[in-house]
């Protein structure tokens, strides 16, 4: 949209760009914000109640006069909005035992990347005809509908959550969490687990550019391959697990993305990317869903509090790891610099092999 932001409101694209610091600055907030009100109030409830909002919040915003009030809206519904990953996957903690709940968070996860992959799809096409204000009217509306669904399905669940017996304040409950080693320890994998990935993942699309001369439309198909592993890896993660047990599961997938992220920078022709981003989407998650499983279980006494510190840190990672990426390829250039973050994300996977009891 930020194309027709700008010609709309006579500014620049980056001064348009404002919208997404805003979203994505509120959305880091509102994530350490729900864990702490889905133990004291009930994870259904504050879904629920989080995301009609959020679609209040996305009417708004097509009806902002400027781009400032349109950067406010957008704060305020990514606010409201980010309740539903860390309110879900605590809601999995809470219902699903351990021994069960990897593949169950792996097929919650999987309808996140139907959704990332979908949703600049569907954005650009009803952007495209009707406007960026339609567009944001329409994701207003799913928001309304999506609370609704919950509403009618849940409203006789949400007596069953008992408010989590705590001591002080809910909102200092993350200070609190720190205090155990065990959940020092997830965080830490969580912040290297994207700083690692994500560091490298980021610049793929930018390096094959300049090799390969490749059209942004080519270079976004190619990126896509990741969400197409990541369903891959939903699919078949129970049998996974049978066979490699999670200790192999976080080696194995080491090994894979180092593998496919040295052979899509190394190939001399472009094709070999597909597979491989293939490849990174099915290997990341081989380790990522592992340490997700971990975090809904660190803190069993305060699991939304838990997940919450979690997603904060491996949004950290994420933006701290391409923040140094983007320093190295200065220095040393893209193909060094990917390499070793992949070698680096292998590293990762052994260490997880021979230390998972620190995380359990």
């Amino acid at each position: 949209m930020l194309p027709r932001l700008a010609a709309d409101f006579g500014i620049s694209i980056s001064a348009a760009a404002i919208v997404i610091t805003a979203y994505g600055l509120a959305g880091a907030i509102g994530t350490l914000a729900y864990g702490p009100l889905g133990d004291r109030y009930g994870k259904l409830r504050m879904a629920t109640y989080s995301l009609f909002a959020a679609g209040l919040a996305s009417l708004a915003c097509a009806f902002a006069p400027n781009i400032g009030s349109l950067a406010a809206f957008r704060f305020v519904a990514a606010v409201f909005a980010s309740s539903s990953m860390t309110l879900g996957m605590a809601y999995i903690g809470d219902r699903v035992p351990i021994a069960e709940r990897q593949p169950v968070i792996a097929r919650f996860i999987g309808g996140t990347i139907i959704g990332q992959s979908l949703g600049p799809l569907f954005g650009g096409l009803i952007t495209d005809q009707l406007g960026w204000r339609g567009a944001l009217a329409f994701v207003g509306a799913v928001f309304a509908l999506v609370s609704a669904v919950l509403f009618l399905r849940t409203r006789a669940q949400w007596g069953e959550e008992k408010p989590v017996p705590t001591s002080g304040s809910p909102y200092t409950a993350h200070i609190r969490l720190l205090a155990s080693s065990r959940v020092r320890w997830v965080l830490a994998t969580a912040f290297a687990d994207t700083f690692l990935f994500f560091g490298a993942y980021s610049f793929v699309g930018p390096f094959l550019t300049l090799k390969f001369d490749l059209s942004l439309t080519l270079i976004g198909a190619i990126l896509a391959g990741f969400g197409a592993g990541g369903v891959l890896y939903t699919l078949t993660v129970g049998p996974l697990l049978r066979m490699l047990g999670q200790r192999g599961l976080v080696a194995w997938g080491g090994a894979i993305c180092c593998a496919c992220y040295a052979i899509a920078i190394l190939s001399p022709v472009w094709q070999t990317a597909i597979p491989c981003t293939i490849g990174l989407g099915f290997s990341f998650y081989m380790l990522h869903n592992t340490v997700q499983t971990k975090a809904t279980e660190m803190a069993p006494q305060a699991r939304g509090a838990a997940v919450s510190i979690y997603s904060g840190f491996w949004s950290f990672g994420q933006a701290i790891g391409v923040a140094v990426m983007g320093a190295a390829v200065v220095s040393i250039g893209y193909a060094p610099s990917i390499i070793g973050y992949g070698t680096g994300f292998f590293l990762l996977g052994l260490w997880m092999r021979y230390n998972l009891h620190r995380l359990s």
